[in-house]
This record gives structure tokens, sequence and C-alpha cells, in this order.
């Protein structure tokens, strides 16, 4: 019996011993995670912005008058010249209100010639102290009323004259039609809308930037740097439109609801493609010298803060906050906390902790580079 329980309670210990040993090797058991050594580098950094598309004229032609439109010279779509006759109304009636006004004019410029006959008459009768000189006085004053009615009648002469012109609808500057509401025949009110005309040689494309981008434009721009104007359009369809376009102005105040301001990017339209009303994004182009860019993904972000895994010489990982400048597609701008030589972790964050022990698999920094 003694040599049997010897042997069980030899067993338990060999057991023991066993299960122990497993459990250690299980605790040390280390995992191989990517890392890579942050380095400066001189970086171009893309930005998009979402834009809207305008045309560099763009007017609608409404009729200024009441009446029948008689002809449609013009299509939709199509390019005009400035002073091109577009759409004709009926302009019998003011044709008769002309020819009302001037026969107005004749009549009143007849008076006036009658009342300097009897004022040359009147001032004869004074002379020889036929009259008094409140007689020369009276004539006077109806020679006065005379000239007035002249002026009366020359200004409605002058308005029924511009609103037969108003019968005939000109482009007001070279351009491309929309759309024509209106058929011909139709009754058409004073300020009825027939058409719009875009002058799409140029386009304006509007954009919002924040108050801190403004701020570093407006930075820029007194440091003469020149690149800080130019500016892509990047198409509905995902291409890139070109023509290199240029930012020329930004509106006079902020939006208090959004805290952003809008630029104004011009861009040259040679091939008529970008159209009035059209959405695009524009891309800015900026170049930071010695940047420090780390990967989204080896980023940690606990409330409101960021912070990266940062390996030590021990092979154990340790937090480390930093202040992001930026974010750029999936890459972070370092403004400060990091510097460069730091080894980070590149991916699998979620899976250690502070002072874990890590199996580092150094990567090439440059297959993380923005371009």
């Amino acid at each position: 019996m003694k040599a049997f329980a010897a042997i069980n309670i030899l067993c338990i210990i060999w057991l023991t011993g066993c299960g122990v040993k497993g459990n250690t090797e299980k605790e040390v058991e280390v995992i191989e995670l990517p890392v890579f050594e942050l380095k400066s580098k001189d970086t171009t950094l893309h930005k998009s912005y979402v834009a809207s598309i305008n045309a560099y004229q763009h007017v609608e032609l409404r009729a200024k008058v009441s009446g029948f439109l008689e002809n449609i010279m013009v299509d939709e779509g199509q390019l005009v010249k400035k002073g091109q006759v577009m759409f004709t109304l009926n302009d019998a009636e003011f044709k008769v209100q002309l020819s009302e006004a001037k026969a107005s004019l004749t009549s009143a410029q007849a008076e006036v010639k009658s009342a300097e006959v009897e004022l040359r008459r009147v001032q004869s009768l004074v002379d020889k102290k036929i009259v008094t000189e409140s007689d020369l006085d009276l004539a006077n004053a109806k020679l006065a009323a005379a000239k007035a009615k002249v002026d009366e009648a020359r200004a409605k002469e002058e308005k029924a004259r511009i609103s037969l012109s108003y019968t005939t609808v000109r482009a007001p500057f070279d351009g491309i039609i929309d759309r024509i509401l209106q058929k011909r025949g139709s009754l058409i009110s004073e300020g009825t809308l027939l058409t719009s005309v875009s002058d799409i040689h140029a386009m304006h494309v509007y954009f919002k930037v924040s108050e801190k981008e403004y701020l570093n434009y407006v930075k820029s721009k007194q440091e003469g740097n020149r690149q800080q104007s130019a500016a892509e359009l990047q198409l509905a369809d995902g291409t890139v439109y070109k023509y290199p376009g240029k930012i020329e102005t930004m509106e006079g105040e902020f939006d208090t609801e959004t805290g952003s301001i809008a630029f104004r990017a011009v861009f040259p339209n040679p091939t008529k493609m970008l159209k009035h009303g059209a959405s695009g994004n524009i891309l800015l182009t900026t170049n930071v010298k010695k940047a420090l860019m780390i990967p989204q993904r080896s980023v940690l972000e606990i409330q409101d803060r960021n912070y990266v895994f940062v390996l030590g010489n021990d092979l154990k990982v340790r937090m480390k906050g930093f202040e992001p400048e930026s974010r750029i597609d999936d890459f972070v701008l370092v403004k400060s906390g990091l510097d460069e030589g730091d080894r980070i972790i590149y991916e699998g964050v979620q899976n250690i902790r502070e002072g874990s022990t890590i199996k580092p698999r150094m990567i090439a920094t440059d297959s993380l580079a923005v371009n």
C-alpha cells in the first residue's frame, strides 16, 4: 500500500509539473505584428471639397412687354452671339403707340412755334408801350408751358420706341441657350421667362473650406506660395478635368452655421464640356516639408484623443498620444507628439495592450508614403 501511495504522489507531482510548464509557455507567448519606423518626408497632400459648377455668366431672359410670341429664331442648346435675335413678339400695338407719340410731339413742337410768334408780337407791343409788362410775362409763361409739353411728348415717344424694341429679344452676350419654355403663338405677359443664356467659355466653381483651412491658405499666399492658388476639378464620373483651374477670390464673411467660407475657382472651358449647374469636387494640392504621416489603421481614438502603440527597445509596446494636423484619405498628418524614428505598430492595435511584448516584423516605410 505504501508503495502504491508513493507512486500516486509521484504521478500527481509529474502531472502538476506538466500543467505548470504548459501555462508558463502560454503566458510568455508573443504575437508577431508589423512595425514601421516613423520618418519625415517632403509630401504632396491632396484634399477634396464638394463643389458646384456655375457658368461665367448666367442670365434669365424674360419678356419686358406683353404680347403674342410671333417667332422663335433659335433652338435649345444652340450657341448664340451677342445681339443675335432670339425671339420676336407681335409689335403692331407698339408701332401704333409710337406713331401716336410722334404725332403728340409734332403737335407740341407746333405749339412752341406759335408761342414764340406770340411772344415776339407782345414784345413789340411792349416796346411801343401799347401793352404792359404783365402781358409779356404771360406770353413767356405760355412759351415755357409749350416747351414743357414738347419735353413730355418727346419722353413719351422715347418710351414708345423702347417698348417697341422690347418686342425683339436679343442675346445679351455670347452663350448657349437653355430650354425654351414658350411656344410660338403663346400669349406672353410682362416678366414671363423665355429661356436662359449661359456664357460657358469659363466656369466659376464654388467650394467651402473651414476657418482653419482659410487661415492656412491666406498665410501661404502672404508667404508667396503661388501653388496654393492652383486647383483641379474632379468630375461626377470620377475623372479629373484636363484643364487646371485657379482660385480667384472668396466670400466676404463666414457662414455662422457651418463655420466655413466659400472660395471661387475659375476653370477654362474651351470644349464646352462643363455646363451650368453641374457638380464635382475641387482637388487642392499642398506641399508639406518634413511631414510625419501615419496610417489611420495605426491610430487608436479614445475620448477624442489619438494614440499609437510605440515599440521600445525591450520589445514592449507603450501607448503614446499625439495631436493630428489633418486627415488625408487613409493617413493622418502629425502636428505634434511623435518623433522621427519612433517605431509604431502598423496594424493589430486592437489585439495588444500597454506593456505587451511583441515580435516585430519591420515593414518598409516607402510602402506607406502618400504621393
